[in-house]
């Protein structure tokens, strides 16, 4: 299970940095475009350049509409997908002001304790995601500019918030199970 849990999240935090990068190429792009444009629409009002100008604007150069569409679904569909690796190894920011000083023993049930707690903060943004794209479904929103229906971004973030679900659920019985047997399971962030 263990070995399942880490390829599962290591798998999806890959995915969601492939769609990352994704998201920075388009955006950047996109940004090129539309100054490019901006240069060519001012080039074709006169001067020197207005030949090449007016070429650039005749292909069609320009941003690339919907990316703020595309980048909103895919940052969120990013933070689910990163949520689980990142639940695997304990990366979560922590402030160990008071916490540095305590007994190994109990520091275990601490961490335990909290990770029974995010596993259920988890699970119930998960379950609330999908009562979210449930809705969406049954009323066929799209969006403005590619008019692409709604859901498909929930679902996405769902499918990655199912597997932060597994990993949560893993962690806190691990963090359980190192408590009790004080045996280290987990990875320390």
């Amino acid at each position: 299970m263990h070995l399942l849990v880490k390829w599962l999240s290591r798998a999806s935090a890959v995915i969601g940095g492939i769609v990352l990068m994704i998201l920075i190429v388009l955006t950047t792009l996109s940004i090129l475009g539309r100054e490019i444009s901006k240069l060519a629409h001012g080039w074709a009002d006169g001067g020197w350049l207005s030949g090449f100008g007016e070429l650039l604007i005749a292909i069609g150069i320009d941003e690339i509409n919907g990316t703020y569409e595309l980048t909103e679904a895919g940052v969120a569909f990013a933070i689910f997908a990163f949520l689980p690796v990142c639940q695997f190894y304990g990366g979560h920011a922590t402030v160990d002001v008071f916490t540095s000083t305590m007994r190994p023993r109990a520091l275990a049930w601490l961490r335990a304790f909290w990770e029974v707690v995010l596993s259920v903060v988890i699970i119930f943004i998960t379950l609330r995601l999908y009562e979210g794209m449930q809705r969406y479904l049954g009323n066929g929103e799209t969006t403005l500019f590619l008019q692409f229906p709604v859901w498909w971004s929930y679902a996405a973030c769902v499918g990655a918030a199912v597997i932060a679900c597994i990993t949560a659920a893993y962690c806190a019985f691990a963090r359980v199970s190192e408590a009790v047997t004080r045996r280290t399971i987990l990875p320390e962030g």
